[in-house]
């Protein structure tokens, strides 16, 4: 069965007609013909509310006995087995009374949704968890009904119901809202206008999108690499070494002196990924950074400057902090080092040395791992190294007579590069002294003794040590590298393989912990968000953590339950059950880590940024909407109100005629008022949706000749071809002669003086087309489209000709009427419209010949 659709109204406040809204939005559902009911609605004793509800089908409410007093609740069984299509559900934050079947009425919306049923409900910004603290301190009210921010993230739509603080102060003194007992109380504490506009903020911060990540969207698509000083931005250069601590709290300060700045600290890897900084002082100095509010990046790069600089230009860095060198004077003399060559290479981008405690000390070399070949080999190696050279003595001594001293040490070089291979660099080491002492004794004259007689004999012994420590170093070295190379080679594949899945889109956070669990082979993998600590009442209960998402079986209800965890901020921890992870391990584990806490922002953001695009669209409408009213609606009204002043004169003795031209000049403004005024209106109620249609068969015969006659002096320029027998249409009769006359109107407007309008009617199928045709300009076919924007007049500058409203309107109210609006060139040039309606009733098909 597929799981219904979750639509919620989110006010940010009360009262700002969220149960308002939603019960509009029902209303609208039954006259398009959905199957709607009310689960569960408090009117609050609103009359306006209240008068919504006539008309729709209530289920009936649960009643429940607790503490001797009857309560009432949402019969879920009820609204499961009545399966309408849209249930609309109030209060969604509510908690219900003890002995119900859920908790929480999210829960109970839950359950409906996995019935199939679309539901519909609504819930303040106060009652969030995420900010239900912050809303507390600034109303001093606590909000003990809370739902997680995920439930309502995770709704298929999202609808920010808002007003201003002094409009909903106004409805409150109406009594709109409250009783009127309450209203004063209500005004003077909660409902004060520096609270109101702190929850409003609030509800559009929650609704928004950051601003930064359309600029850097903006900057990659144009390809601009330039630095915009559009806000401060300060990179901090991360060696890992135990110097960063210094220089990111010196970032941090620099980045302080700026409102608003960001911090960035960088760590630059080797490509090869075999060298890089301290992995622990790096997490340690990460979470520094992240707990001064900055991010920890990390980039992979040979050209230490070069990796840097691409990197603060990327983020569009204003500042770059880097420490003074730790390299000695020496090797300061033979190159320039990173931070001269990034200061000589930074353009724009201002560059900071900082001094510290570890300046000109030398780097410190990371300390060797003991385990570089592995336990089996190194014990190889050792008995080589211990049995091997005395066995190949015995056997070399056979042969005393006929091998001569530098064939004896050639064999010896051999097994000493044999116990390399095996064992490593202190067993070859070993066996290359060894194997000198018995050289020297057994095969070097004088035998049987630890002298040598001949200068060359020792000179052979001194090169065949040098050479077994310096192929046994080098073995041992290239030992290392490979087990460190097939290491690096292994977490290469499987972040490649992350990689893939990310740029394939499974970047969702639940397919994101499957892949890790199916690669470290875990039993659990668990992402946990801190809620809260306990008060100081509540010392002893434990901290509070929510499961975000979970893959494998039993899951891990704090990072202490799991077997490793990994801290990714101060609210996120992914916490693994199944067995220990190395340190080794912990790195991959802390890239799956990462990219799950950025799937889990990139989800939240995208669910927040498609809030906001209704927000935009209606400010780029009231933006336009008041762009036409400061001139167009002020023509007509200067117009009718000249007139009426001039009629209103009485020291002006008007003769009929003069008097009868200004009426009729006061009666034309005020019509084409009239006009835009209701064209205004409609399309208001289009895009808010709640146009009130009336559908019904109509008769284009009788319609048409209304419209045409409605044009005024214009009616003479209409020539009609309507055939008698076309059959009715499913229409709305005022919209549908709306529709027409600004069809016509238009047409007439850009039609030549002496060219006809031509109005014609045909049947095709189950659809009736009229079509509006001109001898105008017409419109070019790639602004077909452009055309049906509101307030577009396509290069029309002429003031007196509207608004731009006219296509726009039409169109919406011929696909509210369930029809189409297409415009298409005329033979010959000019423009035609073709308004597509479907018949009343299905009828008989005919050719479409017959019906032209």
């Amino acid at each position: 069965m597929t799981r219904g659709r979750l639509r919620v109204y989110l006010g940010s406040a009360p009262g700002v007609g969220k149960t308002y809204a939603m019960l509009c939005e029902g209303r609208r559902g039954l006259e398009r013909g959905r199957d709607v009911v009310v689960g569960f609605v408090e009117t609050h004793g609103r009359a306006r509310t209240a008068v919504l509800l006539d008309g729709v089908e209530v289920i009936p409410r649960k009643s429940m006995l607790y503490r001797g007093s009857t309560f009432t609740e949402l019969d879920v069984d009820a609204v499961i087995a009545r399966a309408p299509k849209v249930a609309l559900i109030d209060e969604l934050a509510h908690t219900n009374v003890p002995g119900s079947k859920n908790v929480k009425r999210w829960q109970d919306i839950d359950e409906i949704l996995d019935a199939g049923i679309d539901v519909i409900s609504t819930v303040n910004i106060q009652h969030l968890e995420s900010v239900n603290d912050v809303v507390q301190e600034i109303t001093g009210v606590p909000q003990r009904e809370t739902v997680p921010d995920e439930v309502v993230r995770r709704a298929d739509q999202v609808e920010l119901v808002d007003m201003s603080p002094e409009a909903l102060r106004r409805r409150m003194a109406h009594g709109n809202v409250y009783a009127p007992e309450k209203v004063d109380a209500a005004l003077s504490n909660y409902f004060r206008v520096g609270n109101l506009t702190a929850l409003r903020e609030l509800a559009l911060l929650w609704v928004a999108g950051k601003v930064d990540d359309q600029l850097d969207r903006y900057r990659a698509d144009h390809g601009i690499a330039a630095t915009w000083e559009a806000r401060e931005r300060v990179v901090v250069a991360l060696t890992g070494g135990p110097e960063g601590d210094t220089l990111v709290r010196r970032a941090a300060r620099v980045a302080a002196r700026s409102k608003g700045a960001d911090l960035l600290a960088v760590h630059v890897t080797s490509s090869d990924g075999l060298a890089g900084g301290d992995p622990a002082t790096l997490a340690r100095q990460r979470t520094l950074v992240e707990d001064l509010g900055g991010t920890y990046h990390q980039v992979v790069g040979d050209d230490i400057p070069g990796a840097l600089l691409e990197f603060a230009r990327g983020v569009n860095a204003t500042q770059l902090v880097l420490g003074a060198s730790r390299r000695g004077r020496f090797a300061q003399i033979l190159s320039r080092g990173v931070g001269v060559e990034t200061t000589a290479r930074s353009g724009s981008i201002d560059v900071h040395m900082i001094t510290h405690a570890e300046a000109k000390k030398g780097r410190r070399r990371p300390s060797r791992s003991r385990a570089a070949l592995t336990r089996k080999r190194r014990l190889t190696g050792w008995a080589m190294a211990v049995a091997g050279m005395p066995l190949l003595t015995a056997v070399l001594s056979v042969f005393r007579d006929e091998l001569s001293l530098p064939s004896e040490i050639l064999f010896f070089l051999v097994m000493t590069v044999g116990v390399a291979l095996a064992g490593g660099m202190w067993p070859a080491i070993t066996a290359a002294v060894g194997g000198s002492l018995l050289l020297n004794w057994y095969f070097t004259p004088p035998i049987g003794e630890f002298t040598i007689s001949d200068p060359e004999n020792l000179f052979a012994l001194v090169v065949f040590v040098v050479v077994a420590v310096a192929v046994s170093t080098i073995v041992d070295i290239a030992a290392r590298r490979t087990r460190e190379a097939a290491r690096a080679h292994a977490d290469a594949e499987v972040l490649s393989t992350l990689a893939g899945h990310v740029l394939r889109g499974e970047a969702a956070v639940p397919s994101l912990l499957s892949r890790l669990r199916e690669t470290f082979g875990l039993s659990s993998v668990t992402l946990l968000e801190h809620v809260g600590k306990p008060g100081p009442e509540d010392q002893t209960q434990p901290e509070s953590w929510r499961i975000v998402a979970t893959s494998g079986g039993a899951p891990c209800t704090s990072p202490s339950s799991g077997d490793t965890d990994v801290t990714i901020d101060d609210t996120l921890v992914l916490a693994v059950r199944g067995r220990l992870l190395d340190a080794s391990d912990r790195r991959v584990l802390e890239a799956f880590a990462a990219e799950t806490a950025i799937a889990l922002r990139q989800q939240r953001l995208e669910e927040e940024a498609e809030l906001a695009k209704p927000l935009a669209e209606a400010d780029r409408m009231r933006t336009a909407l008041l762009a036409a009213v400061s001139h167009d609606l002020r023509t007509p009204l200067a117009s009718a109100k000249a007139a009426v002043e001039s009629l209103a004169n009485t020291e002006v003795d008007w003769s009929d005629e003069d008097r009868a031209e200004l009426l009729e000049t006061a009666d034309e403004s005020l019509a084409k008022l009239d006009r835009l005024v209701a064209n205004l209106l409609d399309m208001s109620r289009l895009q808010a949706g709640v146009l009130g249609l009336a559908l019904q068969p109509v008769a284009l015969e009788d319609v048409v000749p209304r419209a045409v006659d409605d044009l005024g002096p214009f009616c003479d320029r209409i020539d009609g071809d309507i055939p008698v027998d076309l059959p009715e249409v499913v229409a709305d009769p005022a919209l549908l002669e709306r529709v027409l006359v600004n069809l016509m109107s238009n047409a007439v407007r850009y039609s030549p003086p002496n060219q006809q309008v031509v109005v014609a009617a045909s049947w095709h199928g189950e659809n009736v087309e009229v079509r509006v045709i001109d001898r105008g300009p017409g419109i070019p076919p790639e602004a077909h489209d452009r055309v049906f924007m509101p307030f577009q007049r396509l290069g029309d500058r002429d003031n007196h000709s509207g608004v731009g409203l006219g296509l726009a309107l039409s169109r919406g109210l011929a696909e509210a009427m369930g029809g189409t609006l297409v415009p298409d060139e005329t033979p010959g040039g000019g423009l035609t419209m073709t308004l597509t309606l479907p018949l009343a009733t299905p009828a008989r098909s005919r050719p479409v010949e017959e019906s032209a």
